[in-house]
């Protein structure tokens, strides 16, 4: 099969790897018909994290089941399924209380299950890890664009939104303009936010967020940003969201968090240990830090409920759609911010 392979920074190659095979009775390989480039796929893409030469990337898979293993009950042959970001047994202590990213498991996308960006991928744990798309909207193209940020970025920004606290009749900052704050403004306004107020740097993609649920946007930058976003919350807001990662946004999320307010913090972090968190305001101010990598497979049933409903659709954060040959490019349209999230579509 082809398969995208990370080979150094800024390097995205299409090559042929082994397809992965049904080796155990709990596993399920998939015949990926949509994935994504993920805004964290960046970090490494250019030389800001580690990442084995050679590796396979990707984590937003989602297709139809090609095989399973003897052991499975949940899904067979033919049916369409999300494929979480993290892989998850739904077995152990943590994956009985939601918290399917710290399975015990620690499987991963990759090498013998494939890669997220690449024609299949093996699932080793389908019956604790799989979710399968209702018969009725297997074949919808449109439902389909909608439901693949399931895999992540959409139970991402939710998680933000959780973690913060957020209610009806809430006012919430969410920080950064990229796919996760965008699905984070989604979600605060499913949750019934009175105002949600956008921090970003680039107009359009605000735009975006106002079409999202965004009351009220800040494009500026820096010391002024933090003075708008205190001005339009008399001082601070008692819900932020942080989701972008980097030590500037964390700083900024204190900066506009109200005295006793929590923030939810979803962004992978970078640059946070060298900047140094300000544990200082925090503790000065009773603000609670709260959340880390979202759990989506806990948040999926629900979210997939209002997408198929027809009242929740991310499938706008999509700004470009590439074959698997277009994965490279797909890379460096996100790295130069000409793209928001690309889709990918493997057999195109």
């Amino acid at each position: 099969m082809r398969a995208a392979v990370y080979r150094g920074p800024g390097e995205i190659e299409i090559e042929e790897v082994p397809r992965p095979q049904v080796e155990s009775p709990t596993d399920a390989v998939i015949r990926v018909t949509h994935t994504a480039i993920c805004g964290s796929d960046l970090w490494f893409y250019r030389g800001l994290s580690d990442r084995e030469v050679g590796s396979r990337v990707g984590h937003e898979p989602m297709g139809i089941v090609e095989e399973v293993g003897e052991a499975v009950t949940s899904v067979e042959p033919g049916d369409r399924v999300i494929a979480p970001f993290a892989i998850s047994c739904g077995e152990c202590e943590f994956c009985r209380k939601g918290l399917y990213t710290s399975c015990e498991e620690e499987a991963s996308w990759g090498e013998a299950n494939g890669g997220g960006q690449g024609e299949y991928v093996k699932t080793p744990f389908a019956d604790g890890h799989l979710v399968r798309v209702p018969d009725r909207h297997a074949d919808d193209e449109d439902t389909l664009r909608s439901l693949l940020p399931l895999t992540d970025v959409l139970g991402t920004g939710h998680h933000a939104a959780v973690s913060a606290g957020v209610d009806a009749g809430d006012t919430v900052v969410v920080i950064g303009d990229g796919a996760v704050g965008l699905s984070g403004v989604l979600a605060a306004q499913r949750l019934g936010a009175e105002r949600i107020i956008a921090m970003g740097h680039h107009e359009d993609r605000l735009a975006l967020a106002e079409d999202f649920g965004a009351t009220e946007t800040i494009a500026a930058r820096g010391e002024t940003a933090v003075e708008r976003a205190r001005e339009l919350t008399y001082g601070g807001a008692n819900h932020v969201m942080e989701c972008v990662g980097a030590g500037s946004a964390m700083d900024t999320a204190i900066d506009v968090a109200r005295d006793g307010g929590t923030i939810g913090y979803v962004g992978v972090p970078h640059g946070v240990e060298e900047a140094g968190l300000d544990i200082h305001g925090l503790f000065r101010g009773n603000v609670t830090l709260q959340g880390g990598v979202a759990p989506v497979r806990d948040y999926a049933e629900e979210l997939m409920a209002d997408v198929v409903g027809g009242t929740l659709d991310p499938a706008p954060i999509f700004t470009k759609t590439v074959d698997l040959d277009g994965v490279p490019e797909g890379y460096r349209a996100m790295d130069d911010r000409e793209a928001i999230k690309v889709l990918v579509k493997p057999w195109d």
